[in-house]
């Protein structure tokens, strides 16, 4: 399987083999694809995105490059998960937490750990907050604003791996490990380009007055930035506590 690196990296030292695992956020299923890879008895990918359940039932459903009948995709929103109590033995959220606003953290959290059994293993991994000097830092900002804007609230939210250990710790997790998976973050021009198109899609929802300064700028910024290599990737791993 065409697996990421990071991914690998990720799960190295976690007990994925004949576990029954989450993949909280399926994304492209990179992480399912890790997981099944990995020796995983059964992998579960939640998305409540249309076009990432799309991706992820075309690479490993029927036919698929990554076929397997031990993955299930299910489209559910992850405050909410069609899965029974203590049924999950390794869950992972990879570039997950970073599409989260902060009033929704609690909600997932309480989730995925109502659905985790007693010593199971959680992988985070996603993108510290960008250094001030960063010039994707300031288009996330214009990303952030048009979305802000357009839709009540912004598309991204970045935090530091000690707030969302703490976060963690709070519904009864403990900290395994940390490590970096990426520094810096190659921020390719294909990247940059899709964040400023998301910028722009809000903002052309928006009054002339508002939208047209926003698009401006992250017209700019894609000219300026080109690519960027910057920031870090991490992966914190914790582990439920023994009732």
């Amino acid at each position: 399987m065409d697996v990421p690196e990071t991914v690998t990296t990720a799960l190295e030292d976690r007990p994925v083999a004949g576990a029954t695992c989450l993949e909280a956020g399926a994304g492209v299923g990179n992480t399912t694809a890790g997981l099944l890879d990995a020796g995983a008895r059964r992998v579960y990918a939640v998305t409540n995105d249309a076009d990432h359940a799309r991706t992820v039932r075309e690479r490993v459903g029927p036919g698929g490059p990554d076929e397997s009948d031990r993955a299930a995709l299910l489209e559910a929103d992850l405050r909410d998960l069609p899965l029974a109590d203590d049924s999950v033995d390794v869950i992972t959220a990879h570039g997950l937490f970073n599409v989260l606003p902060p009033e929704s953290l609690d909600a997932v959290a309480s989730e995925l750990t109502r659905v985790a059994e007693s010593d199971c293993h959680l992988v985070v991994d996603d993108y510290a907050p960008l250094p001030d000097d960063a010039e994707m830092r300031d288009l996330f900002s214009v990303e952030d604003a048009a979305t802000e804007l357009a839709d009540g609230r912004p598309a991204l939210t970045f935090y530091p791996p000690a707030a969302l250990r703490r976060l963690f710790a709070g519904y009864g997790w403990v900290f395994d490990r940390r490590r970096t998976l990426l520094d810096p973050v190659p921020w390719t021009e294909s990247h940059v380009e899709a964040h400023a198109e998301v910028a722009r899609s809000a903002a052309e929802r928006l009054p002339d007055e508002l939208g047209g300064p926003l698009c401006e700028e992250a017209d700019r910024l894609v000219e300026s930035i080109g690519e960027e290599s910057v920031g870090e990737m991490y992966s914190v791993a914790m582990r439920l506590a023994e009732e």
